[in-house]
């Protein structure tokens, strides 16, 4: 952890896989070029449970959390941009300046990245330092709560970038986890239509319809394929978006692709996925495009990237994200929050950590 002056913070600190505590760390010191954050609000991400409980991070001990906007505290030599008191969103990747992928502005297809909440220290805590390059001042009638879901709203927008997505096309979406919901919320503004989106939990279910969109099926009560076809004429979508990981939905959204279509693989991998010759014979035959979506693009000098969209929907209201957070969790009940999340006991959609108002 970065190491500070005798002022003191409280943060959730994973020692080992499975073993997080509630503790008193050093405030993270301020460097030349870079910024404290107080942290307003940190979502959890899919991607954080397994890094807590089954995976582990890069190294030990480490402050998970990635998705989080906060105010400035304080300000190192040389930043020029922010002041305290400025609200702002936090691009996590730190990559390096000699990378090829870099050049072109691509960070996340970078190497040897550092990463605020994996790799270093992230915001289940209450302050983090980032370089200023990394911020993003947050529109002042969007929420630090809605900002703190900039990062998954960026990986969701970027998805249907990814899948060029155009007026009118069908889309199917297979998991209506957070991302999944923005996705479909992206896909409307987009003008796609019809979009078809599939879970196994009413609740999510419930919340798409309560976002208006009528076609939201269980997909344990339906026969996806017939679904499919029956809004498609038979043709099948131009897109799938397969957002929940598990190999049924993979299989599932190769299966309802058209001729040409594209699959969007986006949901992390819960276990290895099989493909039968039958099905892949199927995919050949129809030349659909397979693509991978990792993360979203972020400018530093441009006006025009994911992040940037994201909050200018939030802002324009576009963007309705409010109805997926479910939990408000204060820091020193977060290790209780992240183990509910673990083993599935209640039920969630996005869960937000913050600090205690001082």
């Amino acid at each position: 952890m970065n190491q500070s002056s005798d002022s003191q913070m409280e943060a959730i600190v994973l020692h080992g896989i499975g073993d997080l505590r509630y503790e008193k760390v050093p405030v993270p010191e301020v460097e030349p070029g870079k910024v404290r954050v107080r942290i307003g609000f940190c979502g959890v991400c899919g991607s954080d449970i397994p890094r807590c409980f089954s995976k582990g991070t890069y190294s030990f001990p480490t402050i998970c959390g990635h998705e989080f906007a906060g105010t400035v505290e304080a300000c190192g030599e040389g930043v020029q941009q922010f002041q305290a008191g400025d609200r702002v969103a936090v691009f996590p990747l730190l990559w390096r300046e000699d990378h090829a992928a870099c050049e072109q502005g691509k960070y996340a297809q970078s190497d040897g990245y550092d990463y605020l909440g994996s790799r270093s220290d992230g915001a289940f805590s209450e302050y983090v330092v980032a370089p200023e390059r990394n911020l993003i001042r947050v529109p002042e009638n969007v929420s630090l709560e809605e900002a703190a879901m900039t990062e998954p709203a960026a990986v969701a927008l970027h998805a249907v970038r990814r899948a060029k997505v155009r007026l009118g096309d069908s889309v199917a979406v297979f998991g209506l986890g957070p991302i999944g919901l923005m996705v479909a919320q992206w896909l409307k503004a987009s003008g796609a239509g019809p979009v078809l989106l599939f879970d196994i939990q009413p609740e999510k279910l419930e919340i798409a319809r309560k976002l208006g969109f009528e076609h939201a099926y269980d997909s344990r009560e339906v026969n996806v394929s017939e679904i499919v076809d029956e809004l498609t004429s038979g043709h099948g979508v131009h897109v799938a978006i397969e957002a929940a990981g598990v190999p049924p939905t993979m299989l599932a959204a190769i299966e309802v692709a058209r001729r040409a279509g594209r699959v969007v693989m986006l949901g992390n991998p819960a276990a290895d996925v099989t493909l039968p010759a039958t099905l892949i014979s199927q995919a050949m035959r129809r030349e659909i495009d397979i693509l991978g979506v990792w993360n979203s693009d972020f400018s530093v000098y441009s006006d025009d990237d994911d992040w940037r969209t994201v909050l200018a929907a939030m802002a324009s209201g576009i963007l309705n994200l409010k109805p997926l957070i479910t939990h408000r969790v204060p820091l020193v009940d977060g290790i209780a929050a992240l183990e509910m999340m673990h083993a599935q006991s209640e039920f969630f959609t996005k869960v937000l950590i913050h600090p205690e108002s001082k």
